[in-house]
């Protein structure tokens, strides 16, 4: 074997210790993220879980998702989250996920903020870029086509400031890093993946854990960590809520067939934290929380930053146990507790009943 050559065992133990060789045990994967939350709630000072809190919102939290007949097929119910079980929504999840962060403004007016106009109705946060690829796919521009993503004389980025223009004077946040994030995962989906995101998905071999190593190992616009005590943390959001999107759209079939899809956590982003606060789950110290009620803005990767995610993913997996304690026939995981506060936050933000804002961070990863 000459110098240049790969090592081919070298690069096989190596996938295998990822969780990402399709011909490997994959059932063994690990993504570590809850392992990590742990490690955060266990060293945490300025965030803590109430006990009576947490087991009386599981209660509360079981009860309505009964009532409600929550689900995965949730979902689909959504106006805008796309309906066929193709490939093409593949497409459309990855391209969702892959700029699914920051969407607050600092703008106190919220008809002021940024915003988009799709078949008559404004849409705000999360489902502004779900609006915006739907426009955009009706336009007839290939947005969520990976080689579109890398050519530089279709896809120019006057486009892109077209496909993701606001129905107010306010611009999308952070929109050069979106821009970045689609032309990075462009090249490496057409380098490494034969510019298939269809590929990526079944190299993963059906597992949950494998597809997440093999996001946060190969696009670094994935790979969501920080520093927290010197030790490295992995969060880990968007590459997992990929996962669930595929999870939920398909209904646990086909391109959303995991076989581990319940070590997934909640994705620490900041509304869910939020809720977990209204519910009475987390506290904050008075410095924490004076930074928040001010709405002053929360250094990424700061201590207190780590330590809101971290707690807020081990905060959901207590209410799990708690649910799984008192009803083990229950089908409910960690995916559809932070869907149901998610869907139930947004609800409360609309009807303009929120007890402390969400805290506020620039950030790609949330």
């Amino acid at each position: 074997m000459s110098d240049s050559e790969p090592d081919e065992e070298l690069l096989s133990l190596l996938r295998q210790s990822l969780g990402i060789n399709g011909n490997a045990n994959s059932r063994e994967a690990d993504n570590k993220v809850l392992k990590d939350a742990e490690y955060v709630y266990d060293n945490s000072i300025d965030v803590a879980l109430d006990p009576h809190g947490t087991k009386a919102a599981a209660a509360t939290i079981w009860t309505l998702m009964q009532e409600k007949q929550y689900s995965f097929k949730t979902w689909s119910e959504h106006t805008l989250h796309p309906k066929e079980k193709d490939e093409k929504t593949v497409n459309f999840i990855f391209l969702m996920d892959l700029l699914n962060f920051c969407f607050w403004s600092e703008n106190p007016d919220p008809a002021q903020c940024f915003s988009v106009e799709y078949h008559g109705q404004t849409f705000t946060g999360y489902w502004s870029l779900v609006a915006a690829i739907h426009r955009a796919l009706e336009e007839s521009i290939p947005i969520t086509t990976p080689s579109f993503w890398i050519d530089d004389t279709a896809c120019t980025n006057d486009l892109l400031d077209h496909v993701f223009r606001s129905a107010t004077s306010e611009p999308i946040p952070l929109l050069q890093q979106r821009v970045h994030c689609i032309r990075e995962a462009g090249r490496i989906l057409d380098t490494g993946f034969s510019g298939s995101v269809i590929a990526l998905v079944r190299e993963a071999n059906h597992s949950a854990a494998s597809l997440v190593n093999l996001l946060t190992t190969h696009f670094p616009c994935f790979n969501d960590t920080a520093r927290f005590d010197s030790k490295s943390i992995r969060f880990q959001k968007r590459a997992q809520i990929l996962v669930a999107d595929l999870w939920a759209c398909f209904e646990g079939q086909t391109f959303g067939c995991f076989h581990d899809i319940d070590v997934i956590t909640m994705f620490a982003d900041y509304r869910v934290p939020q809720m977990l606060h209204s519910l009475g789950c987390l506290r904050y110290s008075p410095p924490l929380e004076n930074q928040i009620r001010s709405l002053r803005e929360i250094r990424s990767g700061s201590s207190w930053e780590v330590q809101l995610r971290g707690c807020s993913i081990w905060c959901v997996e207590m209410i799990r146990r708690h649910i799984k304690r008192q009803h083990p026939k229950a089908e409910v995981n960690a995916i559809l507790i932070d869907f149901f506060l998610y869907d139930t936050m947004k609800q409360r933000m609309d009807e303009g009943v929120e007890t402390i804002p969400h805290h506020r961070t620039r950030s790609i990863w949330y």
